[in-house]
Parts: C-alpha cells; structure tokens; sequence
C-alpha cells in the first residue's frame, strides 16, 4: 500500500485533470481568496466581468445552525475557496475521501508493486554503454602528480610528516551476557588456586623414633579404642634397627586416596596478600631542613644552682631568665652571657615560677609551699612603674578567707621588693593571664580550693570551682579569650568565665596528665602525661585527640609551644628534649602539619629524673630546659 501522501497526490493529479476539461469560471490566478472578503464579488470570469459572491456563503452562524437543523444535505456541503459557493458532494465523492481517511487506494485498479525497470543489469553487455577509446595520460601520472608524490617521500623520510598508525576499532556492539571466551581461558589461568603441600613427616614417623614418641600399652589400647576423628595421629609408632627391615606401609593406598578426595571436594581459597613497602605505609613528610629555623644545637649551660631546678621561666622582652630550684634559690639570669644577675632566697623549696607577660611590670610570680610571691626583679626600664603598682597594696586587706596578701619579707634578700599570697594547701602550679592582671594558682589536694584566681589591679582572689570534678593538675587561660583550660587526671575542661559555664570537655586518652600548653591562636593545645604520650588537639575538630606521639620513653614533665614560630616542645625523664614543627593552617579544611624535627640531648639523668621543665624564647628560635642534674641549658 502507498503512503497517504502519495494517495493524495495521485488523487490531487486525477482532480486537477478533470478540472481542466471543465470550464473555470474564477480567473483571478493564484491570489488568495481571502483577499476578497470586504468586496461583494470573489473574482473575475472568462469576459472579465465580476463573479458575485452566493448569498447563501454570505450567511451567519444563526443562519448557518439553522441550515444544519433543516438541511438533510448539511453534512455533506462543502464550500469552494476558489468561487465562494457551497457543493453538495456526491456518494462518489464521500466514499473516495472515506478510502483516503482509512488509508486504501483511491480505485482498485492501482498496483501498489509496479514493475521496477533496471538501467543496468549484472549480466556482461557486448557492447560498453560508451565506446570511448581511453586517452594515453590516463595510463601515465601526470607530472604534479609525481612532484607532489616527491613532495610526501622527502617529509617522510626528514620526520616532517608522521604516518599516523591505525587504531584498531575496537567492536561497536558486544555480547552483554555472555563474557569473552577468550577472557574466560585468562580467568581460569589467573585464578588457579595450587594445592596445599602436605605437612612434613615428624619424629614419629621415623623408621627409628625417639622413646618419648613411642607407645605404651595403655595409649595403645587407648587408640585403637577411640575413634578416627578423636586420634591425634592416624597411625602407630614403630621402631626398627636399620631401614632395611621396615615393611610396606599397609595404609599407603588409604592416605592416597584420602588425598585425592581432598583436592577434589575442599575448597580453595586465594589468600590476597598486600604487596605493600615499609616506605609506603609512612607519611610523607617534608625534609626538616625545609622547616627550619629551630633549636639545634646547645649553646649555654647556666650554672649555679645546687640542687634540682624545677621550674623557668623568661620575661617577655627576651633578656632574662627566671629559674627556681629544689635549693631554696630563685636566680634571675642574663640570656645572652649567662650570667646570674640575682638571687632570691627562701625558706623552702621552689616549686613554680611565673613571668608575668605584661612588658611594662617587671613582676615574677614564685611558689613556695603554701605561698605565692610577686617580686619585683629591680631590673630593666620598668623598675619605678613596678615599685608603684605594688605599693598599691595594703596589709589590712583581706581578699578571700581562704587567701591573704600580707607584706612578709620571706627571704633573706633587702634588694628586692615582694608580696607574699598565703594559701591554705601547697602551690603546685602559677599560671598567668596574656594581659597580665589576672593569675591563677593550683593547690596540691585542694578539694573545693583546687583553682583560686587572683586579680592585681582589685586586689581580689576567687574561687571559681567549689566542687572540682576529679584532681586538678594544671590550669591555662586562652590566649585571647576569657577561658579558662582546667586538666584534671585524665580530661580536660574549657570554661568560659564571662557566662560561667563550662563549654567544652575533652578526652585526653592517657592515664595521667602532667602539663599542657594552648596554641597563640587558641584553636589548638597539646597535652602531656606521666605515661609518656603527647596529644595534640584540634578544637574545632573533635573532642578527642587529633593526633598522638609516642616519642618519648619516660614520663613527660612539661609541654610549650612558641609565641610566633610554628614550634613545640616537649621534655621528658628520660633526658630528652623533642622539638617538633606544628604548623596551624587558616584554611579549616587543612589538618595541622606535625612533624618530629630534632631530638635535644644533654642532661644528666639524677635520681631517674631527666628534664623537668622547658620553655622557648619569646622571640628567637630558642629552647631552654631544666634539668635535675642542677643545670639549666640554651639550644639554639
């Protein structure tokens, strides 16, 4: 059958020939009748005159209804475009458009397989189509063609033009169920699982075994008793003077075939082995030369004291050094000579010391038992402001019940002006505010007195914690912010003191924490403890330990980090002093840099103690550390 489109325009050329033999009354050409639909005619005829337009087309649509009421013929009128009148169509006509409507052939007469004539055909002609006699260059090259084939061979062989290889194509449609066979036979080969070798003969079965290999009678009839499965070896140990008197095994063929049913029924399974270097399961870390500067080498010892020195401590300016010893000594030294410019002497032992960080007091915070004194060192620019800020203070002052400032000389020493803090339990730990005007004390067994804050300009003490969750071992300020660091034996909690409540608890890991220090941006800190590890905690991250070092082999003593240097250090029992890069990114979508970068050794261990305290240089890459052996040392 043939398209619809055909039908019609079969059909459209059998109309338009009956038209032509009929006379055509419209001669107005191919204008569209619409063009004449303000006129009251719709076209000319043959003479040139006027065709009316059918009162009848002319009607409205209430003439129009009624026609489709009254008029049996309405169904079947149509109205010619070309002369504007209405066309009754015949039976003829309604049944060819119903014939076009289904899809059919407009009379049955119409083939729709007509014969298809070929211009040419397979079989060879006699007679070529052209007899043409072929021209004598369309044998040759012509001369261009040569030069240009010239041309291509000299590129070819100087390298200018390279002959692309062929990629083989690779199949554009392929089996999606079935696999390649080929791949299969690679699979089979790939995946063959060797059987397992069979273990090697023991003392037992030797021709001449060991008495203790041997039954006795009991275990024999024990053996033959029991059931195959339950029997330890599948056999009884015989001995023969030499090899030529062992018989013929009788069980060979059993233990074969035994062996053959378990290549044939047990599985196998290929253990996947990671081949994997040491090198590779390291971190890739940069080279230390890459992160210098840092402490290195050890410059100055700082002699003097007899005893173990216990704590240090340097002013903010960089050009002294605070250090307290087990000898009832406090001795301020000069950095750069190393030289003792002064000694403060107390009724017992030292057991914290403290530089105040604000650059215009030149004020040291000192532990001695159960008392806290701020000295004044006499040294440096600020001696004058000093002396003033702490003859602000009065004696009939009382600040807490539990505390009170009191002008007590406690040394033998008139150079040096101090107040002395009295506290009810021994002083373990003195930390300073980075403003300077606020301090906080750590009492040894305190109870509800653990953590006491003291305030220099009011002359107030405080009692934040009237019920401290577990010992309390050492207390820090935020750098920045007013918060407060509180590690007890195994936690670590942040309270903000403006709202009075606590906002953060982290979890150390280790068994006993010894110290802590809080990066200069206060986003970070690192924990050490008597088990000898080292925490490093991100804040923002987690609660729990971003990463921890296992560097040392005794307890950790004291931690600290540089002020402007991406440097820390940690100092141990074991008479080591490990300085490591930390590096702090902006972006929080990078983790902090840690990388060991130089082991400082030196001390002499006394009485199974090593370094007990460190701290940097303000400003320099500069590490001092303390040791038991009465020595303080500079790596720079």
């Amino acid at each position: 059958m043939l398209p619809l489109q055909q039908q019609h325009r079969h059909h459209s050329n059998h109309v338009t020939h009956t038209q032509t033999s009929q006379d055509v009354r419209n001669t107005i050409g191919d204008v569209p009748i619409e063009w004449y639909n303000e006129y009251d005619h719709c076209g000319y005829d043959l003479d040139g005159k006027k065709i009316t337009k059918d009162v009848d087309a002319a009607g409205d649509e209430l003439d129009d209804f009624i026609q489709k009421m009254d008029n049996v013929d309405y169904w079947r009128t149509v109205r010619d475009k070309s002369t504007g009148k209405k066309v009754v169509l015949s039976d003829d006509d309604v049944r060819l458009i119903r014939k076009f409507l289904r899809g059919k052939y407009a009379s049955k007469e119409t083939d729709p397989y007509p014969a298809f004539d070929e211009p040419f055909v397979r079989e060879t002609m006699i007679h070529p189509v052209t007899n043409h006699i072929d021209e004598k260059r369309s044998f040759e090259p012509s001369r261009w063609e040569r030069l240009k084939v010239g041309q291509l061979v000299h590129s070819i062989k100087m390298g200018w033009l390279k002959i692309s290889e062929e990629k083989e194509k690779e199949p554009k449609f392929y089996e999606l169920w079935t696999p390649n066979p080929e791949s299969e036979k690679k699979n089979k080969i790939r995946q063959y699982v060797p059987a397992p070798k069979m273990p090697l003969p023991g003392h037992a079965e030797s021709y001449n075994p060991p008495p203790e290999y041997l039954f006795t009678p009991e275990e024999e009839k024990k053996w033959r008793e029991s059931e195959e499965s339950e029997r330890r070896i599948n056999f009884i140990p015989r001995k023969f003077r030499s090899l030529r008197e062992v018989t013929g095994y009788a069980r060979f063929v059993n233990e074969r075939f035994e062996r053959c049913l378990d290549l044939y029924l047990c599985p196998r399974q290929i253990k996947m082995k990671a081949k994997v270097k040491a090198e590779d399961l390291l971190p890739k870390l940069p080279s230390p030369r890459d992160l210098q500067p840092f402490p290195t080498i050890q410059s100055l010892i700082y002699k003097g004291h007899t005893d173990a020195v216990r704590s240090i401590s340097t002013d903010p300016t960089g050009l002294w050094l605070a250090s307290g010893s087990e000898d009832c000594t406090l001795k301020i030294w000069e950095i750069s000579t190393g030289r003792c410019v002064k000694e403060v002497r107390f009724e017992s032992k030292v057991g914290h010391v403290a530089w105040n960080p604000r650059s215009s007091l030149s004020i040291v915070a000192v532990s001695v038992n159960t008392k806290v004194y701020i000295i004044n060192t006499m040294l440096g620019s600020q001696v004058q402001s000093t002396d003033s800020y702490l003859r602000s203070y009065q004696a009939e002052k009382t600040v807490d019940p539990g505390s009170s400032v009191t002008e007590d000389s406690g040394s033998d020493n008139d150079d040096v002006e101090l107040l002395c803090i009295n506290h009810p339990n021994t002083v373990n730990q003195i930390s300073w505010q980075s403003k300077g005007d606020y301090f906080a004390v750590v009492l040894k067994e305190g109870q509800s007195m653990s953590v006491l804050l003291h305030r220099l300009s009011t002359k107030v003490t405080m009692n934040p914690f009237s019920k401290p969750k577990g010992l309390v071992q050492c207390v820090s300020f935020h750098p920045t912010k007013p918060m407060l660091f509180v590690a007890t034996q195994q936690f670590i909690r942040v309270y903000d003191l403006v709202k009075q409540m606590l906002t953060k608890k982290l979890m150390s890991n280790c068994k006993w924490i010894s110290s802590m220090a809080i990066h200069p941006w206060g986003d970070n800190m690192i924990v050490g403890s008597y088990d000898s590890r080292l925490a490093w905690f991100d804040m923002e991250l987690s609660e729990k330990p971003y990463q921890t070092l296992k560097h040392h082999k005794s307890a950790i003593r004291q931690v600290t980090y540089h002020k402007s240097l991406p440097l820390f250090a940690s100092c141990s029992d074991d008479g080591s002093t490990i300085v490591c890069h930390g590096r702090v990114f902006n972006d929080f979508t990078i983790n902090p840099l840690i990388v060991p970068v130089k082991i400082l050794r030196g001390h002499v261990m006394t009485r199974n103690l090593g370094v007990l305290d460190c701290t940097f240089h303000p400003t320099e890459p500069w590490l001092f550390s303390a040791g038991a052996d009465h020595t303080i040392r500079l790596y720079s």
